[in-house]
């Protein structure tokens, strides 16, 4: 019988949890879209510290000099992302992306910003609008520390690469808490068929959010309650706050939390296009069971890598390709179930931590995949099935 901790790396795919209809990039992550990279620094010191970096990068060169259209849809904005104005303003993504816990968004910002003066070109630029969104880890962190140096934005800068990328309790996902259990950072992607054009959407999602967890249709997140009320001493939500520690807000179920979307596509798409499909990313939030609650920051960063859309600094004049209104639903769908699947990986890949508040137990993966068999909602994976 498969048990918690031989599952502890295991994606939902590979366990038998097919999400939605259309097929995965070989990888089944956001750099299935060709030249997205991404890197993480993860911090953790005891007990107190459990925070970090992670980095998106578009493309391998300066972004920017060769930046990439850009668009960002707020489902709820109770957060502090940065650098929103101008990305709406004027359609467009001048530096890499960066997520980070709530109160070291300034820090991480600064030190991006000092990385790019660095480099070669950037001699004469007066004006840099570094994107950094965040979720908050102050129950396993010590979110007033402040702990990320400029060294640690540099690390996931310069380290970030192609292929698989590293979930759960890692880089700005080392602290964060879905559903009452331990989230993190999910991946997923989805490859549309040629009739389609064969266009690919990529999604990385920070998971620290609330509501009904809910996989495949299926209430899992009421069932677990139930069990954990029955057999633990932990409380339904996961929690084990410290004698005399503040509880945190999650403790009540209100689904005060957050969540960073991160879309990217190599579709040839507008920051029109792009604001609509990071919109349809919400429809797989949805499906998760989250409620978007009043506390939560739920936004979607959405991207397009389409070198014919590119927006090279000196150019007069930008000569872009763009998909039709009328053929773009794929790439809805695809979005939507890419968000939904990355959020399942959040959760099914993180492990258990013992935080500077309390205690975040991992999601209890057998006894989800016991209660989805139950409900027809599994499907045999052979081994050479499963991804890399």
């Amino acid at each position: 019988m498969l048990t918690q901790t031989s599952l502890g790396q295991l994606r939902v795919r590979d366990a038998g949890v097919m999400v939605g209809s259309l097929s995965p990039g070989p990888l089944n992550a956001i750099t299935d879209v060709a030249g997205v990279r991404v890197g993480h620094t993860t911090l953790t010191n005891g007990q107190s510290v459990h925070t970090g970096v992670t980095a998106i990068l578009p493309h391998g060169g300066n972004v920017f000099r060769n930046r990439v259209p850009a668009a960002i849809h707020v489902g709820n904005g109770f957060g502090k992302l940065l650098g929103v104005t101008q990305v709406q303003e004027l359609g467009e993504l001048e530096t890499p992306i960066l997520l980070t816990g709530t109160l070291g968004v300034w820090k991480v910002a600064d030190a991006m910003v000092a990385w790019l003066l660095s480099q070669p070109d950037m001699a004469e630029v007066r004006s840099i609008n570094p994107v950094v969104g965040e979720t908050n880890d102050g129950f396993l962190s010590d979110i007033r520390a402040r702990p990320v140096l400029p060294e640690h934005v540099v690390h996931a800068l310069t380290n970030a690469t192609g292929g698989r990328v590293q979930e759960g309790a890692v880089g700005a996902g080392t602290g964060t808490v879905a559903f009452g259990w331990k989230g993190g950072i999910g991946t997923s992607s989805r490859k549309l068929p040629d009739k389609s054009g064969a266009y690919t959407v990529g999604v990385l999602v920070q998971s620290n959010f609330g509501g009904d967890l809910t996989i495949n249709g299926v209430r899992i997140g009421r069932e677990l309650t139930g069990q954990a009320a029955t057999h633990s001493s932990k409380g339904a939500s996961g929690l084990t706050a410290k004698a005399g520690a503040e509880a945190s807000p999650m403790l009540d179920h209100t689904g005060d939390g957050s969540i960073m979307i991160i879309v990217a596509t190599d579709a040839p798409l507008s920051s029109r296009n792009l604001e609509r499909l990071a919109a349809r990313a919400l429809a797989g939030l949805a499906r998760t069971g989250s409620n978007l609650s009043n506390g939560s920051g739920d936004y979607v960063i959405a991207f397009s890598t389409a070198t014919e859309c590119r927006r090279r600094q000196g150019e007069t004049s930008h000569r872009t390709t763009e998909l039709a209104n009328e053929v773009i639903t794929p790439l809805f769908q695809a979005v939507a179930e890419a968000t939904e699947e990355a959020i399942y990986n959040s959760m099914f890949t993180a492990s258990t931590v013992v935080g500077f508040r309390g205690t975040v137990e991992a999601l209890p993966v057998a006894r989800v995949l016991e209660r989805l068999k139950r409900a027809g909602a599994l499907q045999p994976v052979s081994a050479a099935e499963r991804q890399p």
